[in-house]
């Protein structure tokens, strides 16, 4: 069984790191080969593609023309947004930790599949961006054209090695439309929702959501599961699993939403 997520755009490259051997991303000359595409456009086209602010145009501008000479650690620690809040990698134990290594896969715009200790550097390249690198003979229009059905086959590839066939989808939308549509119907997908109760029934909190998708996978690592089945017992920050809405492979959590803080 292995579990898939988004990354985030919120990176950490300050705090200190746990000892692990980072390890090299599968698709890590396809990267440097993007970042380098990426150079060129500047910052107002790469605010304008990213729907992103004057100031982080210039940031990740300069991010991708240093790209070559920029810090590395491993993705796991790297990233910094609500799905790894969650997770809480830093207070893993190393058994859990190297869990997440065999059995953990993050999606990423310029990398395309990390394993969690693969070393990446700095960037933001949302997979919904309406870009690609432009190659000779390419026609992709976009990042879901670019890397066509390059991360399908990669995920699938090691989960072939470990004789695994189920697949836990805890990625947003955005970045499951790279995946989802490209895997083989050999693979099981179980797809991961997160709802909560209100006055007017039940409803998608982004916020809440992304960070019990990381939960969800810490649970995943710290139990060292290999059958789904034990995942309907996650009930971290009041979670249910709710067995009358749930399909067979499409399966809803639940809680009831927590008051709105006073101000």
């Amino acid at each position: 069984m292995f579990a898939i997520l988004s990354p985030a755009k919120s990176l950490d490259y300050q705090s200190p790191l746990p000892d692990f051997s980072p390890t090299e991303p599968v698709f890590a000359e396809r990267a440097e080969a993007a970042a380098a595409k990426a150079a060129k456009l500047g910052s107002k086209k790469l605010s304008a593609l990213m729907h992103i602010s004057d100031a982080l145009g210039t940031l990740n501008a300069a991010r991708y023309r240093d790209f070559a000479d920029a810090p590395e650690r491993p993705a796991l620690f790297a990233f910094n947004g609500d799905v790894y809040h969650g997770f809480e990698a830093k207070t893993l134990d190393e058994a859990a930790v190297h869990f997440a290594q065999d059995h953990v896969r993050i999606l990423s715009g310029l990398y395309g599949l990390l394993k969690p200790l693969d070393r990446i550097k700095p960037y933001r390249l949302e997979m919904g961006t309406r870009w690609a690198p432009p190659a000779r003979g390419s026609k992709a229009a976009n990042l879901y054209q670019w890397w066509d059905d390059l991360i399908a086959r990669a995920i699938e590839a090691d989960m072939a090695a470990s004789g695994d066939t189920i697949l836990i989808n805890l990625a947003s939308q955005e970045y499951w439309q790279a995946l989802g549509p490209k895997l083989s119907p050999a693979t099981r997908v179980i797809t991961i929702d997160f709802r909560e109760h209100g006055p007017k029934g039940l409803r998608f909190n982004s916020f809440a959501a992304k960070r019990a998708r990381g939960m969800m996978a810490r649970y995943l690592c710290e139990h060292r599961f290999t059958d789904p089945e034990a995942l309907r017992g996650f009930d971290s920050d009041g979670y249910a699993f709710d067995a009358q809405e749930s399909q067979a492979d499409h399966w809803l959590f639940t809680r009831t939403a927590p008051p709105p803080k006073r101000k």
